[in-house]
């Protein structure tokens, strides 16, 4: 288990991230169409994996604003988001944001995505909800970066998160 606070409260998580090097867990998620995706979807490219509490937050939306600016920018990337909204929240917010450089992606068929990634929150007012990370996986499904951001309502550290990438081919 790791530990990350929410308002300075610790909570804990369903276990670690991933660890930087090793294999990808494989993983089904839920898309905005209903239908399925995970890694699959996202062949040869570098995926970034940007998991949050919830669309209807304030840095949840920041988060996904930012990285689909980012994503724009590079074609071998892909983004996706990932939450336990519903496909239609993330549906309606990236409608109406007029995000289209991201893809996103619900965890409400599939739990054990969670539980694969170490972040599902084990207690507190959000338990259930996932804690927010970042996760970037090469074309070849390592994990070359990871962030379990310290405090729920925090930022994750965009730059370093980018610079990751950079190095990549």
């Amino acid at each position: 288990m790791a530990t990350v606070t929410l308002r300075g409260t610790p909570v804990q998580t369903a276990g670690e991230l991933p660890p930087t090097g090793s294999q990808a867990p494989d993983f089904r998620l839920t898309g905005t169409d209903l239908g399925e995706t995970g890694l699959f979807a996202f062949p040869g490219k570098n995926l970034i994996l940007n998991i949050f509490p919830s669309i209807d937050t304030g840095v949840c939306a920041a988060s996904v604003r930012r990285f689909n600016e980012e994503a724009g920018k590079r074609p071998e990337v892909a983004v996706l988001c990932i939450s336990a909204d519903l496909p239609f929240a993330h549906s309606r917010f990236c409608g109406s944001e007029g995000l289209t450089a991201v893809h996103s992606a619900s965890t409400f068929r599939n739990p054990e995505f969670g539980l694969a990634y170490g972040v599902t929150l084990m207690d507190g007012p959000l338990r259930g909800l996932l804690a927010r990370a970042v996760v970037i996986i090469d074309r070849q499904g390592t994990v070359v970066h990871r962030e379990l951001v310290p405090e729920i309502g925090q930022d994750p550290d965009f730059n370093t998160a980018l610079k990751a990438l950079d190095l990549l081919p």
